[in-house]
Formats: structure tokens, sequence, C-alpha cells
């Protein structure tokens, strides 16, 4: 088989990026490690919980103060003593409390004010943790969920921070939260400053994922703030993957010293560029971050986290399920469902193979076809890196880039008619192994299995609306189809002497090519044309 070459090189923004899993922390304690932690524990444990709890009931009259008759939900910013008390009480509290938890806290630089940075994004987010630089950064407004607030005592001290609240319930959450977000940013220091994660969720910290773009959209300066824990024990790490809650809890209660660092970065003032495009904003917000921090970034996002459990579920390995969704989705239109759905078909192929990838056993068993030359064709369309399995990210995209757009009306009626032989409007399973068998080039293929498959009413033959509703179900036929008409053209161009040859020319070959081996003298394809347009789907894609 003559090798096909791509005119084009695929793309690489739509490569994996070559970091770990960032939603993933296995910690590994030794047997030293454990036994500190036991030895130290009997002490430590129960004093720093005591503590915890005093600092939280002396914090709640403080609270109580500066939210009593209060306009419900913050609609109205503290003023007066009332906010200058309340802040300075509960920092110091605050304070307090992570020192007598074992914090030993380092800041670089310093905070801006409200009117210079009325917006302050802290990343890497990857611990509950991390609340503590809303304590070093004086307290500002934080968004959390409105449930939080029915919480006893820390729904009362919650409330006093002024949170921009996010409901489940409200399909208008996002963008109520955005207008709140713009609301006070612009407010000329009215209402505290805004303290958000714009990762948006919990990251092991060796990269910077994607940024969400409710801290950029009201286009105001930012303030970047960084967080490192530069322990030789990591207990901190909070992700979907590895400890749980109560497990770091404990972990880092029983630890004598547990070392952070704030870091303020100077100000982010946006350009008029950046005012207008809020993910620019973010991205090089991002970049000056994870500059500092000498780590990459990646396009995950809360979605991916989403897939990786979803992949566990269907007992895939989690790392399945990361695809960078939003750069993917973006760059394919892609949406979240067809996606998931995508998962649970890909699941249902990988579940036999090892390690949750698609080889080439698997992907023929699929087609409910043997291993051809054609079917390494488009096997190595999927297999974008050429290690010979295809990945959960490359079946999105093959799928996406190289089957959808080939499974169109037009391609589903030119493959019935070509499998139609004596054009009498449906496909009988002798017309539709002769083909199969000839284009495969395997001449005892068994094609019983895929026909009643395809034939649905059972009646021993295939009209058209059974095989377009089979087509639209498995793209991956259509662009076989394809793929072998354009390997009929790569073998005829390949043998041909003149240079000159017109493109229906190579067409009209290619259909002669195909009457030789089976008897399909008066079967129509279909247009020239269109077959041209058709085939050369792949070539032509960005891919």
């Amino acid at each position: 088989m003559a090798p096909r070459l791509l005119p084009l090189p695929r793309q690489q923004s739509l490569y994996p990026p070559s970091v770990r899993n960032p939603f993933v922390h296995e910690g590994r304690l030794s047997a030293r490690d454990k036994a500190r932690i036991v030895l130290l524990g009997i002490i430590l444990l129960p004093f720093r919980a005591i503590c915890i709890a005093l600092i939280l009931l002396l914090s709640w009259p403080f609270a109580a103060i500066a939210t009593f008759c209060h306009p419900g939900r913050g609609s109205v910013p503290l003023m007066g003593w009332k906010r200058r008390v309340t802040q300075c009480a509960l920092q110091c509290l605050g304070r307090v409390m992570f020192f007598l938890m074992g914090f030993q806290v380092e800041v670089k630089g310093k905070v801006a004010g409200p009117l210079e940075a009325p917006i302050l994004v802290v990343a890497p987010h990857s611990s509950f943790f991390d609340g503590i630089v809303c304590i070093i950064a004086g307290l500002p407004s934080i968004v959390s969920r409105l449930e939080n607030l029915s919480a006893p005592v820390f729904g009362t001290i919650l409330r006093s921070l002024q949170p921009v609240l996010v409901s489940r319930l409200d399909p208008d959450s996002r963008r109520n939260t955005i207008n709140e977000i713009t609301k006070r940013a612009t407010s000329g220091g009215q209402w505290p400053q805004v303290l958000i994660f714009p990762e948006g969720t919990c990251t092991n910290r060796s990269c910077l994922i994607t940024f969400k773009q409710g801290a950029f959209i009201p286009g105001v300066p930012v303030q970047p703030v960084l967080l490192r824990y530069p322990n030789k024990l990591d207990t901190v790490t909070w992700t979907w993957q590895g400890y749980s809650f109560k497990e770091l809890c404990v972990m880092t209660f029983c630890q004598p010293l547990t070392r952070v660092e704030v870091e303020f970065l100077p100000v982010h003032v946006p350009t008029e560029e950046e005012k207008k495009d809020p993910t620019l904003f973010a991205n090089r917000v991002r970049n000056t971050m994870a500059t500092a921090l000498n780590v990459p970034v990646t396009d995950h996002t809360f979605e991916d986290c989403r897939l990786m459990i979803s992949a566990g579920q269907l007992t895939l390995p989690m790392e399945a399920g990361l695809v960078e969704f939003t750069k993917i989705s973006k760059k394919l239109n892609l949406k979240w469902d067809p996606i998931r759905d995508q998962l649970d078909t890909f699941a249902a192929i990988a579940n036999a193979s090892k390690g949750g990838r698609i080889g080439m056993e698997e992907f023929a068993e699929h087609l409910k076809l043997p291993v051809s030359d054609v079917l390494k064709e488009l096997f190595l369309l999927f297999d974008r890196n050429g290690d010979g399995t295809i990945d959960f990210r490359e079946y999105v995209i093959g799928l996406s880039v190289l089957c959808n757009p080939a499974n169109t009306e037009e391609t589903i009626q030119m493959a019935f008619k070509l499998f139609d032989v004596d054009d009498d409007g449906s496909i009988t399973e002798d017309e539709f192994a002769c083909i199969l068998r000839s284009s495969l080039g395997v001449p005892d293929l068994d094609v019983s299995q895929l026909f009643k498959e395809i034939d649905t009413d059972n009646s021993g033959k295939i009209a058209y609306n059974e095989f377009k509703d089979f087509a639209f179900k498995h793209p991956e036929y259509a662009k076989l189809f394809t793929t072998y008409l354009e390997l009929q053209r790569c073998h005829l161009q390949t043998d041909e002497e003149d240079d000159y040859q017109t493109p229906e020319d190579t067409y009209s070959q290619s259909k002669t090519s195909l009457s030789e081996k089976t008897p399909i003298a008066r079967n129509k394809v279909g247009p020239e044309s269109n077959e041209e347009d058709l085939s050369s789907t792949s070539d032509k894609k960005d891919d």
C-alpha cells in the first residue's frame, strides 16, 4: 500500500500538553512519616482542634454585630465602625488561628488598595488552606455558594465578609455573579476588594490551568497573588484524586510546621484591547503568574475534572477524560453532552484493552471488520501521535475532524448507491458482502453480524433510511468509505504516467478499478463533482 501524505501538517495546538495530570496528587507517606504523624498527633491534633473551635466561637460575636440589622445577601456594603471593627477583629483572630495550626507565613510584595486593584486573582488554587491569603489580604470579599450562609457559626462569619453569592438553583447564576463582581469592582472603593481563584478548581500546582473570565470581564486592574507551599512533605494539596478533606486536616494538624509563601505581584492594568477581550486579559495575567512560578500553562478546565470523574465511573483510567475541554470544544465547536456521550462509546471500545486506549484489534472489533490495509489507514488518521493506540482525546478529534465532516447526506447516498449493485433501492447481504470484500481486500469476509445490525427491521434487505440512520450513529464508516476511494486514487495516480490527468479522469478510473473487482457495471455511485469534494474532506482540514 502506497503511503498517503497529508498535504497540511496536523495542528500543533491540538496536541496534548506535556504535563502531568494537574488534578491528581498521590502522596506517599514513608514509615518514618507515619510514625511521626502518630506521635506528634497525640498532642498536636487535639490541641489544634480545640484552638480552632475556640477562635471560631470568639469570631462569631464580631460577625453577628456586623451583620445585625444588615440587609440580607449583602445588597449594600458594610460601612463605618461596623466594617472597621469587624475587619480588624476577624483578621487578628484569623492570623492567630493559622499560627496555632502551625502555619508559618512569608509575605512578599505589598497588597494594593481597593482603588488601585479592585480585584485580587490568586493562583495556583490547590487547597482549602488557601483561605489564608484572604486573611493576609485584609479580608476581601470572596465568591461563595449561597447554601454556605446557613452553616452554624461559619455562616455568620462568612456573611460578615460580604461574599459574592452563587446559587445553584438560579439558572441566571453565572450572569448575576458577573454583574455583582462588576458592580463591586467599579464602586470606587465602597465595597471591599473581591478575591477570586480564577482556575475555579483545585490542582496539584504543577501548572496553571485555564483562568475563568469572571475576574476579567469588568475590565478593571487586577493584582495577581501567588501561593506556594515549600514543604518537604506535602499535606495540603487537595485534588480530585488523592487525600480526602479529613486526611489532609489530620496530617497537616499533626505537622509541627507548615510553610506557606504569599507573593503579591505588581498590579496588572488592562489595555484597551484586554478590556474588550476578557480571554486575552486572563491569558496574559496567567502567563505573568506562570512565569513567576516557573510552571507551564495548560488549557485544562473544571469540565476536564467532570470528564475525568466520568471516565473513572466507566472503569477507565481517570486520565482518559483529560482532553483540555475548553480548547477542544472551541476549536471543534463541540458541546459538553456530545463529548460525554462519546466517552461512553469510547469506554465500550477501550474497556477490552489494557490502559484505557484503543488498539488496532479493538478498533476493528468495534467496526465489526477484520484488520485490512484500508482499516489501518483509517486507524492511522485517528492515531495522531503514531504510538499505535487511540486515546480519548484522539478519538474525539478524529470523529470531529475526520468522520463527521465526511458523514454528509451526499456521502451516505453515494455509499448506498455503491452497495446497491442492482440499483433496486435496497441492499442485500450478498451485495453488501461483495463490496466490502472487494474494498477491504478480504475475500472470505463474514459481514452477517454487521448486516444484521444495520437491518433493523430484519427484512433481509437494507433500505436507505436504515443505512442512513446507521451511518449517522457510526460516522467511522463514512470515513472508511471515503478513505477507500482516496486510496484507490492514490494507487491510480502512482501508476499513471500522464502528469496532466484530470480529476474527472481519476474518478472515472477509480470507478473502473472498483468495477473490475465487483459486478457493479450498472451501478451509479454519484456525481463526479460531489465525489471529488467529499473525498478530500480530511486532506483540506487544518488538521
